[in-house]
């Protein structure tokens, strides 16, 4: 046992190669102590390149529920009834005069006290009939129709061949009347405020002339024709 200790001091083997020496031999001949005592090399010792675990980073503020509030939708005039989103961005432009075509008609077992109008876009983009449209009896060109009282829930914006309708209230029972065989229209642009000017526009053959009394109105663009039924025959 001296003699190994002695080839030891010999080689001047440094303490990190003694404690490398020990690991790998354990208890063997040569690796005892002067009283004969076993020797363990240390074990457990972590890896100098080991990571010690952490802990899941806590969620921020804005990561938490609740922390940030969702974007509220933003309101818009429009349709008396369904129709596309008034406030979402990039909505298709106003219509114009050169972008709908408009047909009108009578509802069966009418007497002719109203009359839908029908406004077809004949482009190949989408257009946006704001609110309600100017409507205009013989040499008026100033003072259109006035809504009945529908109330807008959202535009009617109308892709290629689809329809929005409104519908008008010509005259109730009784009142004196006056009979046209055409009339006006025009269409709203809030996003400038330049309204379109009337065009004269002929009735269909279904309808050829209206008569219309004192207080004429008009209901608001809609996608849904049964929605405008429901505000033309309760109007009054």
């Amino acid at each position: 046992m001296r003699a190994a200790r002695t080839s030891w001091k010999t080689y001047a083997l440094g303490a990190a190669a003694v404690a490398a020496l020990l690991s790998s031999t354990a208890c063997g001949p040569t690796g005892g102590t002067e009283d004969g005592a076993a020797t363990q090399a240390p074990s457990g010792t972590a890896s100098a390149t080991a990571s010690t675990p952490t802990e899941a980073p806590s969620p921020t503020e804005s990561a938490k529920p609740g922390a940030t509030e969702s974007p509220k939708p933003t309101g818009s005039s429009s349709g008396s009834g369904s129709g596309s989103d008034g406030g979402s961005k990039g909505k298709a432009p106003a219509c114009a005069d050169p972008d709908v075509s408009v047909d009108t008609s009578y509802w069966p077992h009418d007497s002719g006290q109203h009359v839908l109008i029908t406004a077809t876009n004949v482009t190949d983009k989408a257009c946006t009939l704001y609110f309600y449209p100017f409507i205009y009896f013989g040499q008026e060109t100033e003072n259109p129709l006035s809504p009945m009282e529908s109330q807008p829930t959202a535009v009617a914006t109308i892709g290629p061949k689809q329809k929005a309708y409104a519908g008008v209230k010509l005259f109730l029972g009784g009142e004196k009347t006056k009979t046209y065989e055409s009339f006006g229209i025009a269409y709203q642009d809030p996003s400038n405020n330049n309204d379109s000017a009337p065009i004269d526009v002929a009735f269909s053959q279904d309808v050829q002339f209206v008569t219309v009394g004192q207080k004429p109105s008009v209901t608001f663009w809609n996608l849904d024709r049964s929605e405008v039924e429901k505000f033309v025959f309760k109007a009054r």
